[in-house]
């Protein structure tokens, strides 16, 4: 995978600032899920589109769930899984889960 690991709740400040400098990606994962496993598998086949355009990053909200905790306390976004939210200019643009995670989605919001 292309994807910047999300393990640390310091991290979210550091995605953040990226953000002002190219849009960022944050793509929260259930590994024991079919409906994630089926939207981490539409984002690899874009990898390298997505990858032009956001810097990626990749949540295993089995192993860091208080990162997706901290997520929706900072960024003011609900929980869900699987979930993608696009950081631009220091703010959520965009977010969607299930089966709104369509990478052509995605690249209209750039």
């Amino acid at each position: 995978m292309n994807w910047q690991k999300l393990t640390d709740e310091a991290q979210l400040a550091e995605i953040m600032a990226a953000s002002f400098e190219k849009p960022q990606l944050v793509f929260k994962h259930s590994t024991r899920c079919g409906i994630s496993l089926h939207a981490q598998a539409r984002l690899e086949e874009a990898i390298e589109s997505l990858g032009e355009h956001f810097g990626l990053h990749y949540l295993d909200l089995l192993n860091f769930r208080s990162v997706s905790n901290q997520i929706a306390a900072e960024w003011k976004v609900v929980h869900q899984s699987p979930q993608v939210i696009l950081l631009k200019e220091g703010n959520v643009l965009f977010n969607t889960s299930h089966q709104g995670i369509q990478p052509h989605i995605l690249l209209e919001k750039v």
